[in-house]
């Protein structure tokens, strides 16, 4: 049986390594974070005071299943805040 060709492997070189210099971001303003834990606890308010008193809140019975839609979209909103927390 032929014995297969051996390859070589060349030598493991690093990349180069970059002189310019980075800028590192600092830590998020106190403000976004308020505002992004505001958009979670509205939302989370929103959904519960539909469901126990969604029915006598004129506005909200008006608005019917759009309900759901804003209260998680508020706690989403939030939620893609945080990817920009540091």
């Amino acid at each position: 049986m032929p014995k297969s060709k051996v390859r070589k492997k060349a030598a493991y070189t690093p990349p180069p390594v970059s002189r310019t210099p980075q800028k590192v971001a600092g830590p998020t303003h106190p403000a976004y974070i308020a505002v992004m834990l505001a958009f979670g606890i509205l939302g989370l308010a929103w959904l519960v005071v539909n469901y126990l008193a969604g029915p006598q809140i004129p506005f909200m019975a008006a608005l019917g299943n759009a309900n759901f839609v804003i209260g998680f979209s508020l706690i989403v909103i939030g939620l893609l805040m945080t990817m920009r927390w540091r």
